[in-house]
């Protein structure tokens, strides 16, 4: 968690389908945040540099500083929403967060040692990936930016569950037990590839067939 994001925002006065789209035209994104029992406000971004910020993993798990007129508050992002064929964000959510309280959020599942698995680089395998995040619960401090999953010596048909994550101190997963223990990545043999070519007889291999036939009968 050494990494710091500082957003800077201004109150948003002017609501509607309306007001957002002048905005999104100035360049700005819409935005709210709410939680720890202090009402919704809502806000407006740069959408430049909100932009830059969203390219960084880091950023979608981290604690982050939200300034508005002077004033910060401790936020983490819950929701955002793109448009659907443009490079534009299109409206943001952020919950407000106290650093003395537990937090609920989902973090980057980041699997390692993929090439040397035993289950690839012996039994020529193919890793596939089931999940690639998780829900955690944890003290704000504690908040990892993801979580390592090893599968070093995963082998050929064999998969890791959620019980089998090595946690940082202080997060636990949520909903977790023996019902609900998912699979997050598994190595299985790859598909044989038939081509088609090889399994249709040609005409000339059914005449010459018949030929043979036709020559062993007289």
């Amino acid at each position: 968690m050494s990494i710091k994001f500082e957003i800077n925002a201004e109150v948003r006065d002017t609501k509607g389908k309306g007001a957002s789209r002048r905005l999104r035209h100035a360049d700005k994104v819409p935005a709210i945040v709410y939680g720890e029992g202090k009402d919704p406000l809502s806000i407006t971004l740069d959408h430049n540099d909100i932009w830059v910020k969203l390219q960084q993993e880091a950023f979608h798990s981290h604690i982050l500083t939200l300034a508005v007129d002077g004033k910060t508050d401790n936020v983490i992002m819950r929701d955002i929403q793109y448009h659907p064929y443009k490079r534009r964000v299109m409206h943001l959510d952020f919950l407000r967060i106290a650093m003395d309280h537990a937090l609920q959020t989902t973090v980057p599942l980041h699997f390692i040692n993929e090439e040397t698995a035993t289950g690839v680089k012996l039994q020529g395998g193919l890793v596939s990936h089931l999940i690639s995040e998780v829900e955690i619960e944890c003290m704000p401090a504690d908040l990892p930016e993801y979580i390592e999953v090893d599968i070093g010596e995963l082998e050929i048909d064999q998969s890791l569950h959620l019980s089998d994550i090595k946690l940082p101190a202080g997060v636990t997963i949520l909903h977790l037990d023996e019902d609900h223990d998912q699979a997050m990545v598994s190595i299985h043999k790859p598909r044989a590839v038939v081509d088609p070519v090889d399994e249709v007889e040609t005409p000339d291999e059914e005449a010459g067939e018949s030929s043979d036939d036709d020559a062993s009968e007289d």
